[in-house]
């Protein structure tokens, strides 16, 4: 992903240059006839440099995220994380073994019906679910 983004940065300082009527080798201001100079080839030119930066935040948050984002759980992870919630795990630590965001842990327990909607904690990812038999 490190050459994705450093091909992105490469890309984007060349456009600049050209938007800006510049030679990204030379620096020297490019002709008035160029054709980087038509108003069209301009808009398009620094439409392109913002697609790159958005795609350049995008792979950022990307690689925020942990290992197991976007892959399907196997019969044995969906064991693990019921034994680890039964244990009363905290949804953050459950998260962090299965490499995976507390919003993927608590919709799967939603899934394996452990968890109601209204119980879930995404807001505070370190908390405890409290349980209904937790209330005794």
């Amino acid at each position: 992903m490190s050459t994705l983004k450093n091909q992105f940065q490469r890309a984007r300082t060349i456009l600049s240059s050209l938007v800006q009527g510049i030679h990204p080798k030379t620096g020297d201001e490019l002709p008035e006839d160029s054709v980087v100079n038509e108003i069209e080839v301009s808009r398009a030119m620094a439409t392109a440099v913002l697609a790159l930066d958005q795609m350049s935040a995008r792979l950022a948050r990307r690689a925020q995220l942990p290992e197991s984002v976007g892959k399907a759980w196997t019969a044995e992870e969906e064991q693990r994380l019921r034994s680890e919630f039964s244990a009363h795990r905290s949804i953050a630590t459950i998260a962090a073994k299965h490499g995976r965001t507390v919003r993927a842990i608590e919709a799967r327990l939603e899934k394996l019906g452990l968890l109601q909607p209204d119980q879930r904690i995404a807001s505070d990812p370190s908390a405890i679910v409290r349980r209904p038999e937790d209330k005794k």
